[in-house]
């Protein structure tokens, strides 16, 4: 679990809820359900507008994966590639088979699966080089829909106001029209603000970040088991993983 983003999202809500409460009337006036009908309700519609609907479907698990899901480091993946290296350089590539029912990442176990089944380094590559590109454009298209979602939410949130307004401006002499009115006005503005800048924004540049990362593994573990086909030593693998890494993160390899 990524816990920098659980907290932060946390951390954010809170403090805004915090302020609300301090204040006068407390979190209660803050509430109302048609202007988080306008903000989330339009913000959604739109976003169905923009995207197919088989990109949509699976905007709820990116959205847990990019807040829940921590990767591995590529020194940790070194060294487990180095370990594999090892094991089947002692006892051949088919003894790599053991280790398969311990490994969580789809991508790493593909590779592997398809080292033991005997393929070409050149076959071996190409797959994987694919299969990463494709994994590339998922994310790219989740980060799309969040940084739509982010800029459609303050826009219903203006929306919303200008329909309170008109509200507010249509019976002046009504005291409780002119409350609710105002109410629809600010507090849509309110809601696609924090919609935007709390959760659909942050969101899509924390996924650009897991992208980014996740990118660097995969050519990572590409070369490496790439290397493990070949039969290369391990310590040789070693050193070339290593091009991977800053220059501060290669001592601890070393080590």
């Amino acid at each position: 679990m990524d816990i920098n983003t659980v907290i932060g999202t946390i951390l954010a809500f809170l403090l805004v809820l915090v302020a609300m409460a301090v204040g006068p009337g407390g979190v209660g006036i803050f509430l109302h359900v048609p202007s988080m009908v306008i903000v989330l309700g339009g913000t959604f519609a739109v976003t169905m507008m923009a995207f197919p609907l088989s990109e949509l479907k699976p905007l709820a698990k990116v959205m847990m994966i990019t807040a829940m899901r921590k990767n591995s480091t590529p020194a940790e993946e070194i060294e487990r590639i180095v370990s594999y290296a090892n094991l089947a350089r002692k006892e051949g590539l088919l003894a790599l088979e053991t280790k398969l029912q311990n490994v969580d990442d789809a991508f790493f176990a593909k590779g592997i699966q398809l080292v033991i089944d005997g393929f070409g380094a050149d076959t071996v590559r190409d797959i994987m080089e694919l299969e990463a590109e494709w994994e590339k454009q998922r994310h790219e298209t989740g980060r799309k829909i969040l940084d739509q979602m982010g800029a459609f939410s303050p826009a219903f949130g203006m929306i919303g106001t200008l329909v309170g307004l008109v509200q507010m401006l249509q019976d002046l002499s009504d005291p409780s029209a002119i409350g609710t009115g105002m109410a629809t006005a600010l507090l849509t503005t309110l809601y696609g603000a924090m919609a935007a800048n709390m959760l659909f924004i942050p969101l899509a540049g924390k996924l650009e970040q897991v992208a980014k990362q996740e990118s660097l593994l995969r050519n990572l573990m590409i070369e490496g088991i790439v290397a493990i086909q070949s039969c290369e030593k391990p310590q040789l693998i070693k050193e070339k993983l290593k091009g991977f890494l800053a220059p501060s993160a290669r001592e601890a390899v070393e080590a």
